[in-house]
């Protein structure tokens, strides 16, 4: 866990709730400067009210929220200045040019930066940085889909921001713009010590990018730790298949070592097709999100040593 100087968020027992409905109970986590936290759960987690909160756009119920030293729903100007959000669309700008827009968006953020350690961006290596230095004069309207998403990403970081919201970030990107857009997130933690704060549904893009993940379900934390964390976390489970004149088992087991040698023991040379297979991330996922939705898993965890079984 960072430092209290390192800490940009610190989230403690936020709740959320409309009407007589809850939708988050207690939610406690934290992330320090530089850090990449990626945001997992199933649709109507929680995931966009907390961030909603986060940035400051939704008033919470309950809870004690702290975001790069203030309360978001009291965040002046200058605080504002220090965050960025790539949500995901973008209200049309059809009849702006790619370079206009992000230099009219940036002077913006002129008046801040004598207050910040980073100045905003030139307007040309930011283009470059999200890779639209071929569409930088042209009209919004004739950009891709992807292009588009480009945009948007460049629109959340004109500022340089200390904070980075991103919601889906890379819908409508293909595999090389997927690959780029990772390289730009480690780019703004590593060089820029900027702190990324994200949403997805992919997996394997969670892997790639996060420091550590965060798994909401039902409105709860049910898992904060690292990608290697998560996995181990059910590691302990692994699934052994073998034939034995031509059939099929297959036995799920936390001593697979031991089992297959007391498996050689008993069938020898018979044995055919053997393979031992380990929990991924995606299962330990699964595993998590069924459990808290089963009711096996009621209370916040705020460390996955507490969900190995």
């Amino acid at each position: 866990m960072a430092s209290s100087n390192d800490v940009v968020l610190d989230v403690q027992q936020l709740q959320m709730r409309y009407g007589d409905t809850d939708v988050l109970h207690e939610v406690t986590f934290q992330a320090g400067r530089g850090e990449v936290l990626v945001m997992l759960g199933p649709n109507g987690a929680g995931k966009t009210t907390t961030i909603e909160i986060l940035e400051g756009f939704r008033r919470r119920s309950a809870g004690r929220v702290d975001v790069l030293g203030a309360d978001p729903e009291h965040g002046d100007e200058q605080w504002r200045a220090r965050i960025g959000v790539v949500l995901q669309s973008w209200r049309d700008h059809a009849k702006w040019r790619v370079r206009e827009l992000l230099a009219h968006l940036g002077s913006y953020y002129t008046p801040y930066s004598t207050h910040r350690t980073a100045r905003p961006w030139d307007i040309d290596q930011l283009i470059e940085l999200v890779g639209l230095t071929e569409q930088a004069d042209a009209k919004i309207a004739t950009l891709s889909g992807g292009q588009r998403r480009k945009l948007d990403v460049a629109i959340g970081i004109v500022g340089k921001p200390d904070l980075l919201f991103m919601d889906e970030p890379t819908a409508g990107f293909d595999p090389a713009a997927r690959r780029d857009f990772h390289d730009l997130v480690h780019r703004l933690a590593d060089l820029e010590d900027t702190t990324v704060l994200l949403t997805t549904h992919d997996l394997d893009e969670a892997e790639k990018l996060a420091d550590r993940i965060l798994i909401l379900a039902g409105g709860r934390v049910i898992a904060d730790g690292s990608p290697d964390e998560l996995s181990r976390s059910i590691a302990g489970e692994a699934q052994v298949s073998w034939t034995v004149e031509d059939q099929r088992f297959v036995h799920t087991t936390t001593e697979s070592t031991k089992f297959v040698h007391e498996l050689f023991k008993q069938h020898g040379e018979a044995i055919g097709d053997l393979e031992v297979r380990r929990a991924s991330l995606e299962d330990a996922y699964m595993t998590l999100v069924r459990r808290a939705e089963s009711g096996e898993d009621t209370a916040p965890v705020h460390s996955l040593a507490e969900v190995t079984r």
